[in-house]
């Protein structure tokens, strides 16, 4: 990784546009799932239909993701990026006037996020590819911290936005969404980048499944994926945040703003600590005791009824999920080549919206069988039973001493 003195990636044109495409973007998604969270909360007051919320984020992108990986390394990236903001756009546009209008419902609601998840399948795997395109490879590393950094201030004032927002009127805070993905349509849409002209491999099964296939002949890939899959899965709290705010801690949009904020504040800061210096020369253990500090963040979470702890407990489990993010996703652009990162980033792409949405629709399920604070709890608990599996079963990735993986520690 670069010397904290060594040109950064920011003093790219191209970094730039593509950082603020992905901060406008997430501001906006994160705006909108606030404001829809709530709104189906104050619709049924059912914990099941908020699970049902990330059902429906997840259930496209599942469906799509062989698909997604095949295209992103066929056409143009930039242009598909381009198109599903657009789309998204078009969709949040449909949420305003429906609010305006005090027409549609849940079922319209429902439908509209499965129709931006569908463009948010395709998005997401594609945007991450095009960082390679727009820094040298030395820089990957900072360049996806910064990347995830920019996501998570986003992360900030998007839940803060979308919770006070909300309280002003749903239709005018997704009309603010809508401006967003504007901005980061126009954004990526003026984005130049130097790039070799995608492969124009046959679609068969076999190029369908490269992705996967690559993945599964690379244990070090295969353990760091699954292990974010399991245990962020179990650790979904998020989708609970609703009833939390509003039945635990007693409070209102507001806290359900600073909730969500929480975990995004830790995470910024991580990430923009992440940019400036290496990770060390023992990224294996770094990544299992930041997810068992996720884990136990979680669960104290799950049993605080104290609004200044449960922000707190949330600011401690994003900063350990960052450690996650930047480390997982720099294993798959260091070790992957060019014309295979669109098929693994929309595998891997699918691990982490399994493991974000699917995991709120569990918690949703949980805590409709059990109650909120149990759920959170036993995800929490959970999450490091999981870690401590995977250092059993991946050893290798327990040992792994750099992000390029050609290294262990030794026993």
């Amino acid at each position: 990784m670069p010397a904290p003195d060594s040109p950064s990636p920011l003093s790219r044109p191209p970094f730039l546009h593509f950082l603020f495409a992905r901060v406008s973007a997430s501001l906006a998604f994160q705006i909108v799932s606030v404001a829809v969270g709530w709104q189906i909360y104050a619709l049924s007051g059912s914990a099941i239909d908020l699970g049902l919320i990330g059902l429906a984020q997840f259930l496209p992108m599942a469906a799509l993701t062989l698909v997604v990986g095949h295209v992103a390394d066929r056409y143009d990236r930039r242009k598909i990026v381009a198109i599903c903001m657009a789309l998204e756009t078009l969709a949040t546009l449909v949420l305003a006037i429906a609010a305006l209008h005090g027409v549609g419902g849940k079922t319209l609601i429902y439908a509209t996020i499965i129709i931006m998840s569908s463009a948010r399948a395709f998005e997401a795997p594609t945007l991450s590819t095009l960082i390679p395109a727009v820094v040298p490879r030395e820089w990957l590393p900072r360049a996806t911290a910064l990347a995830s950094s920019g996501g998570q201030i986003a992360q900030i004032a998007g839940p803060a936005l979308g919770g006070i927002g909300y309280g002003l009127g749903a239709g005018w805070i997704y009309c603010v969404a809508a401006a967003l993905y504007l901005t980061a349509f126009a954004s990526i849409a003026t984005l130049v980048i130097e790039r070799a002209p995608p492969r124009k491999e046959p679609t068969t099964w076999r190029t369908l499944f490269a992705g996967i296939t690559f993945i599964f002949q690379r244990r070090l890939l295969l353990g760091t994926l699954s292990l974010d899959l399991f245990a962020v899965l179990l650790g979904g709290a998020t989708a609970l945040l609703p009833i939390f705010a509003k039945d635990i801690l007693n409070a209102g949009p507001w806290a359900l703003g600073a909730l969500r904020a929480a975990p995004a504040c830790g995470a910024a800061l991580m990430s923009l600590t992440l940019a400036r210096l290496s990770l060390g020369e023992n990224v294996g253990r770094l990544l299992f005791g930041s997810l068992i500090l996720f884990g136990l963040a979680t669960t104290v979470f799950g049993l605080s009824t104290s609004i200044p702890l449960s922000v707190a407990a949330l600011v401690v489990l994003g900063a350990a999920d960052s450690i996650s993010v930047v480390v997982r996703s720099s294993l798959v652009q260091l070790n992957t080549p060019d014309h295979m990162l669109g098929r693994v980033s929309a595998v891997n792409t699918l691990f982490i919206g399994a493991s974000n949405q699917l995991g709120e629709f569990e918690s949703g399920v949980t805590a409709e069988l059990f109650g909120a604070v149990p759920a959170v709890v036993i995800g929490g608990l959970g999450t490091i039973a999981v870690a401590g599996l995977w250092m059993r079963w991946f050893p290798e990735l327990r040992k792994l001493r750099t992000l390029h993986g050609s290294e262990t520690a030794p026993t």
